[in-house]
């Protein structure tokens, strides 16, 4: 049920816009077949993609990356989401958009990219799996330059409530686990109301929930959270002088982060750190490690 028949590769001339998907996502939310219906047998790419400088540059410095020609990996997680919502907010997709919830990211820089070059992006779905909480799923991005695959993201996703009947378990988002390191606290992050309204402006990713209070009462949040790639981005940029031109980075998003908030940063001092960023009460929101790129 993870797919049937051979993937076809859908090409778009562009990026879409993720604000438009959501409402089509919106509108096309009912009557969604859940996970007996499968995942889309098809990718969807764009190519000769150049990058936005002056938006990189606004997302770097709401991110702490110091501005730069190379670009840091999760800046190509954002490029390729619209891929991702595209995919999601299309009618062959099983799951509704509204609701689903980012569980553990792992991508990995091959080498580094560099600001000048062209990308060709490609995503896919893949490895549908029952969890206790309903069904998972992922997204596969990537991003080439001249043939050369330069930055692979894997997202897995978690469709709460849907019926994984029939499907293999859930084996930790893609063999993602990671334990909370034993660190002590380095840093203090305050994060302002407005954030999530700030880095949608930059990622493009305007979920409501990130947006206000009053959209994301909407969802059952008292105050809206921030996006979960924006810590894991700080998080990178915290690491940012210990970390070599290739590596993968692995995340855990275990609990979100509502605005207004003071958060804590920690992380081991071994070669390939793991980290963590908590509550000021001592409760992870997301953990993290780097390792080599083919590490498994």
């Amino acid at each position: 049920m993870g797919g049937r028949g051979e993937e076809r590769d859908e090409r778009l001339d562009a990026l879409p816009s993720v604000g438009r998907l959501i409402a089509k996502a919106a509108v096309t939310s009912l009557g969604r077949p859940g996970a007996s219906g499968g995942l889309p047998v098809r990718s969807v790419s764009v190519a000769h993609v150049r990058q936005p400088v002056g938006r990189l540059a606004a997302y770097d410095r709401l991110c702490g990356f110091t501005l730069r020609d190379r670009v840091p990996p999760t800046w190509l997680h954002v490029l390729t989401f619209p891929l991702q919502a595209h995919l999601m907010a299309a009618r062959d997709f099983p799951f509704p958009l509204a609701g689903l919830v980012h569980v553990t990211n792992d991508m990995t820089l091959r080498r580094p990219v560099e600001l000048r070059e062209e990308l060709l992006l490609r995503v896919r779905t893949r490895n549908l799996a029952a969890h206790k909480r309903g069904v998972t799923f992922d997204m596969l991005g990537e991003a080439s330059v001249g043939g050369e695959v330069v930055w692979t993201g894997v997202s897995n996703y978690l469709a709460t409530g849907a019926s994984g009947e029939g499907l293999p378990e859930a084996s930790g988002g893609s063999g993602v686990r990671i334990d909370e390191p034993d660190a002590d606290d380095r840093a203090l992050w305050r994060l302002p109301p407005d954030l999530g309204r700030r880095y949608a402006g930059v990622s493009g990713d305007a979920n409501p929930i990130h947006l206000s209070p009053l959209t994301s009462r909407l969802f059952g949040f008292p105050r809206p959270i921030i996006h979960g790639m924006w810590t894991h981005a700080r998080a990178l940029a915290q690491l940012d002088a210990r970390l070599p031109d290739a590596y993968r980075v692995q995340v855990r998003f275990t609990r979100p982060i509502m605005l207004p908030a003071a958060v804590t940063f920690a992380a081991e001092t071994a070669d390939a750190p793991w980290f963590v960023v908590r509550s000021r009460e001592g409760r992870a929101h997301l953990i993290g490690r780097v390792s080599e790129p083919d590490a498994a």
